[in-house]
């Protein structure tokens, strides 16, 4: 089933969703906001989230866990360029509610959200480098490690921004563990040209800055400046150097014909990193059965810790529930 989708918060006016009838003949267009309000709500209060060690290629990654008993289902949550799981999916502020992971298991799910190479608690391997084909490695040895664990549960996977892209990568290359798979402020332009790195490509080790930080919350007061602080605090503690990535040409190798799983493509309304016409693109092209695209009014690019928070919830939890048991 392939639907096009706008989740609209009542606190904003019916901005029109212009996405044209070229994309696909079968598209539904919705702008009306789901009642959720009879959804069971599991309390997530003092729950904190439990490391794991996963070794992918010999490497140990850090896993984070929030979880609680019979989930019914998993989500891994695959972090963006800059910053690691726990900023970017559980971030806690006090008197705010901002954490991704904390949302979602109050929809009933099983929450996992993994630190790359060189991010949060997991170290840089002996080359010191990223590229995504590693990345997209580690993705597909945690998916198993969660398999093994979760017999017979549904694993979706969420990317944002870099985090999406990648995940992409690693579900082309095997998806045999990955029911579903979301994608939130995808970047890449599908035909865009990357030129590959020089053999002498230095590291550069840049120091991350608070401006960095901060840059990703766009609409004036869709956040508070108390939680966009609290956020600041978190990634520059959690990833004070920036990761250092090469081989970035290896993004060319997506396909999105090869993609079988359903796919729910989340686009923030005002996010300049991820503009309509690469979400087009990328739409057109998978090739999946079940694809969707939700255009989150009044959404940038980090639209799940800002004002479209419970419709964003919502909207990803609406798309997953259909795949599990």
């Amino acid at each position: 089933m392939q639907q096009l989708r706008a989740i609209q918060p009542k606190i904003y006016p019916r901005i029109c969703l212009i996405l044209l009838s070229f994309l696909c003949a079968s598209c539904v267009i919705s702008t009306d906001p789901v009642n959720h309000y009879s959804d069971e709500v599991v309390n997530t209060a003092h729950i904190s989230p439990k490391k794991h060690t996963v070794i992918s290629d010999s490497h140990p990654m850090a896993l984070w866990e929030k979880s609680h008993d019979n989930p019914k289902g998993i989500i891994l949550f695959v972090h963006g360029r800059t910053w690691s799981a726990l900023p970017d999916f559980d971030l806690q502020v006090d008197g705010e509610e901002l954490s991704l992971m904390d949302g979602m298991l109050e929809k009933g799910y099983g929450t996992y959200a993994i630190d790359l190479r060189g991010y949060g608690e997991t170290a840089r391997d002996k080359s010191q480098w990223l590229s995504p084909t590693k990345a997209a490695a580690d993705i597909i040895n945690v998916t198993r490690w969660i398999s093994e664990r979760h017999q017979n549960t549904p694993i979706h996977v969420f990317g944002w921004s870099y985090g999406s892209v990648i995940s992409l990568l690693a579900t082309q290359t095997d998806p045999s563990n990955i029911a579903s798979l979301t994608l939130f402020g995808f970047w890449l332009d599908l035909d865009s040209d990357v030129v590959k790195d020089a053999s002498n490509k230095a590291l550069e080790r840049r120091i991350n800055t608070a401006e960095a930080a901060a840059s990703d919350f766009i609409v004036p007061g869709s956040i508070s400046q108390w939680a966009i602080d609290g956020y600041v605090e978190a990634a520059l503690a959690a990833d004070p150097v920036r990761v250092d990535w090469r081989n970035e040409h290896e993004f060319l190798s997506i396909d999105p014909s090869r993609i079988d799983v359903p796919v729910l493509l989340m686009q923030g309304e005002f996010d300049p990193i991820a503009p309509t016409a690469f979400q087009a693109k990328l739409f057109i092209r998978l090739k999946t059965a079940d694809k969707s695209w939700m255009v989150i009014s009044g959404g940038d690019h980090a639209a799940f810790m800002e004002t479209p928070r419970p419709y964003f919830i919502s909207g990803f939890s609406d798309f997953i529930d259909r795949f599990n048991p």
